[in-house]
């Protein structure tokens, strides 16, 4: 090589070295941005200047993947507030003495009973949880009153932006986030449980009972307990409690269980309507909680839902409603009570919760690149499609009700992956691809 040759490959590196550092810069400036967002719908307007940046989607994955830098915080109980769905919400969060930011930590939050007896959204008590505590993590502790009970939508948002608003500023666990609750808080646990369930890890409702949400004041036709069976439960009720006792309970916890939802039952014989059985109970719920993270892309979902902004169950999401000709003539029920089950219920009707809306289900089940799905009254959905999930390289198959809806290659997309990503705030919970599925065609 001659003297002019390699003046002229130093020239030529030296302005590759460059321009790459200057599209690293410019997208090091984009996701900057990106994690400093202050909600899903900040970070979403962010996304348009990582793909201009020219970055990779393969990149874009390793670093949505890796997340955000943590910092120190203060530790003990901090109060904050946000505004979901036109209603100010109080909450307190207890952060670890000694907050490690990069560490990732479990979160439980904490629903508090006496729903009733509240009449303003203002904080109670000092925001610790006290007697209730247990293993080392974040304990969230919302507020609840008359005008916003757990039992309401507004609850269900308020707690999903909780936990966003947590993963903007501390090192969470995202497959590590329960939700718990003692009395109106244990029934409320139920009622998140069939309305939201992509955030959380699992529920431990504590001296609650689900037929509360029976009341003609609150069910109002979208109580759907086949959506319970998507996460396991632990439940604890005692024998002498004034409210909720075993006797009424325990028939419809076993009812729950023989319909396909996991439930770790503890019941209390002694037990009152309070948790002094807390001390012999926390290493069980601790350990309950070590051992079922959340799987956040799970091989089987089931979800039904009666409002298309309560629509989605992780790599799910129920677009439109309508009957199919096609439509599963019968699917497993938790709403239906079998003619064994009303006599010890000593029931008049067949079914737990009203049925006067109209709803949708979709239940699916995925092996390897091969979804299988029975619906019901929908008419269109979409499949979120995961990079670990799926080979990419391979078609992806969709069989609706028998019949093949869907057959091909699907290719990732970085405006896709950008879009979920600001929306779910999550780095271990990632999508390559939407596949639309239209069962009208």
């Amino acid at each position: 090589m001659t003297l002019r040759q390699v003046a002229t490959f130093i020239v030529v590196l030296a302005v590759a070295v460059s321009l790459t550092a200057g599209q690293s810069s410019t997208t090091d400036v984009a996701f900057q941005k990106f994690w400093e967002a202050k909600s899903p719908a900040d970070a979403v307007k962010t996304t348009g200047n990582i793909v201009k940046s020219g970055i990779t989607f393969d990149e874009a994955l390793r670093r949505l993947k890796q997340g955000r830098t943590y910092v120190s915080q203060k530790s003990g109980v901090i109060m904050e507030s946000n505004k979901e769905n036109g209603t100010q919400h109080f909450f307190a969060v207890n952060v670890p003495e000694n907050y490690d930011p990069s560490r990732r930590y479990q979160v439980r939050f904490q629903l508090h009973g006496g729903v009733d007896g509240r009449r303003t959204n203002e904080p109670r008590g000092s925001g610790e949880i006290g007697t209730l505590a247990g293993a080392e993590q974040f304990y969230v502790l919302p507020y609840s009153w008359n005008a916003s009970p757990w039992w309401s939508k507004d609850q269900v948002l308020n707690l999903a932006a909780i936990v966003d608003a947590l993963k903007r500023t501390y090192n969470i666990d995202e497959n590590r986030v329960v939700v718990a609750g003692v009395s109106d808080g244990a029934t409320g646990a139920y009622y998140i449980g069939m309305h939201e369930t992509t955030p959380f890890a699992s529920f431990l409702p504590l001296n609650g009972f689900i037929m509360v949400l029976g009341n003609n004041g609150i069910d109002n036709g979208d109580l759907f307990p086949s959506n319970l069976r998507n996460k396991p439960w632990f439940v604890v009720n005692g024998g002498l409690d004034r409210l909720y006792p075993i006797s009424a309970v325990e028939p419809f916890t076993n009812h729950l269980k023989s319909s396909g939802v996991e439930i770790d039952y503890h019941p209390e014989p002694d037990g009152q309507h309070n948790t002094a059985w807390w001390p012999w109970m926390k290493a069980p719920f601790e350990k309950f909680v070590t051992d079922h993270p959340r799987n956040p892309d799970p091989d089987t979902l089931t979800w039904e839902t009666a409002d298309l902004s309560l629509n989605r169950a992780h790599w799910l999401v129920i677009d439109k409603f309508g009957a199919q000709a096609a439509d599963a003539k019968e699917m497993p029920d938790a709403n239906v009570i079998n003619s064994f089950a009303m006599a010890r219920f000593a029931a008049t009707t067949s079914s737990l919760f009203d049925r006067s809306k109209a709803s949708g289900r979709v239940d699916l089940v995925r092996k390897g690149n091969t979804v299988e799905a029975t619906t019901r009254g929908v008419s269109a959905f979409t499949l979120l499609l995961s990079p670990d999930k799926f080979d990419f390289t391979k078609p992806v198959k969709v069989i609706a009700n028998g019949r093949t809806v869907f057959d091909g290659r699907v290719e990732k997309n970085l405006e896709t992956l950008l879009k979920w990503a600001a929306h779910d705030n999550d780095r271990t919970m990632l999508y390559a691809a939407e596949l639309k599925i239209n069962l009208n065609r």
